[in-house]
């Protein structure tokens, strides 16, 4: 019998709000993270719009020499992970440090510290490069520099799938303690990509929202008819994954359990969805089968939603594959709509919502959805989330690359 996986701990830094608490409240009042790039000068830019991270300060929990050593996609997970560790109420003692373990998903690593030395290389002299140049751009710092700060000294290393990072680490993470090798396990994701060649690679890609950079909060409406891109942002979301009677033995607090994972690849295209959604129908059916559950137990869907012409219907059509008739009767949102797109850090930030909902037992709304696309005709939670039953949930997370990574939580039931 595999161990059982339950989520105790949660920490989030994201466009609607640097903590849980702060985060949380923005999804249930509908704050928009989206608002006008200010980050560099974005004349010259298709899209000016991006979800940053505002009046951030890590202080709380990092002191000013981890700050400096560390890119921001490090900083950001490091203070989630502190959060999410300080939230579980673990201390030292409770689990032996060689059977904790940091798994984090990330999609560029160190784009700002790359791109600023690129140009001091350019500009200036090779030897001008700040001598921690390699160790802060490379993707597996983000875990390594948790791993130090909590003492994990279990399975640590950086999954790196595209969009689906986050989700994707958050199953490994949970196969981790299934299989006894570990108690605890600190998993998510983390991005810091709003850099200038960050956006302009976007940019000249046509991924990015470029028709409301007049109107940023109505920039991403997935779903929506008027939808004409992806938007951007930034943030980390982690959880604190453990084995169920390791968690029950020390009283600690449970918001959901870790009931199932997907995996698959649509190897199709290297940006593009399946057309026939195949790919996503694969892996939201092995979340549910890993889960021991039925489609019909499913009442919500974090969807990925990103707002994009391709993604959103072709996402309609494969939950409609996977759930037939009962698809119409569950919710689906995309809380892309009100953060942006995190890129690997989403399926990290989507899984604290995720598992808030279940704990709440509320639906989060997606927000913009003014003018709904014919093809997309599920409930979508449009504008106001809702109060309602969720037995079991799925968050969705699709990747370029065809990289498609589901997870399955569900309501604790001892």
């Amino acid at each position: 019998m595999k161990k059982r996986v339950v989520i105790t701990g949660l920490g989030a830094v994201s466009p609607i709000g640097n903590n849980v608490p702060d985060m949380w409240e923005g999804i249930k009042t509908g704050r928009n993270g989206v608002c006008a790039l200010d980050k560099f000068d974005v004349s010259a830019y298709t899209s000016k719009v991006a979800g940053m991270v505002k009046n951030f300060d890590p202080t709380n929990v990092l002191d000013r020499k981890e700050i400096r050593r560390n890119d921001d996609f490090t900083v950001y997970a490091m203070a989630a992970s502190m959060e999410a560790y300080i939230d579980s109420k673990l201390k030292e003692g409770d689990v032996d440090p060689t059977r904790m373990g940091v798994i984090l998903g990330n999609g560029v690593g160190g784009f700002y510290t790359l791109e600023s030395d690129i140009r001091k290389t350019v500009e200036k002299d090779p030897m001008a490069v700040q001598p921690l140049l390699v160790p802060k751009i490379i993707c597996n710092i983000a875990p390594a520099g948790v791993a130090i700060k909590l003492n994990a000294q279990g399975p640590c290393y950086a999954v790196v799938t595209a969009c689906s990072s986050g989700t994707d680490a958050l199953a490994a993470a949970a196969r981790w303690i299934q299989e006894g090798v570990a108690d605890v396990m600190v998993t998510g994701g983390t991005e810091a990509p709003l850099t200038p060649i960050g956006i302009a690679g976007f940019c000249v890609l046509q991924a990015l929202s470029t028709d409301f950079n007049d109107n940023p909060e109505k920039a991403s409406r997935p779903f929506d008819k008027d939808r004409c891109g992806f938007v951007i942002a930034e943030g980390s979301g982690i959880v604190i994954l453990e084995e169920l009677e390791h968690a029950l033995k020390r009283g600690a607090h449970i918001y959901a359990e870790v009931a199932g994972y997907g995996i698959s690849c649509d190897a199709y295209h290297m940006t593009a969805p399946r057309p026939d959604g195949l790919g996503g129908v694969a892996a939201m059916k092995m979340a549910i089968q890993t889960a021991g559950l039925q489609p019909e137990d499913i009442d919500y869907i974090n969807a990925h939603g990103t707002s994009t012409q391709l993604n959103d219907p072709t996402e309609t059509k494969a939950i409609k594959d996977v759930f037939g008739d009962h698809a119409y009767k569950l919710k689906v949102s995309s809380t892309k709509s009100m953060t942006g797109h995190l890129l690997g850090g989403a399926g990290g930030l989507e899984a604290v919502i995720t598992a808030l909902a279940i704990e709440n037992q509320y639906f989060p709304q997606t927000k913009n959805l003014d003018n709904p696309d014919p093809e997309c005709d599920l409930d979508y939670v449009a504008n106001a989330g809702q109060k309602g039953e969720i037995r079991a949930a799925l968050s969705n997370s699709l990747g370029f690359g065809g990289h498609n990574g589901i997870l399955c939580l569900k309501k604790f039931d001892q």
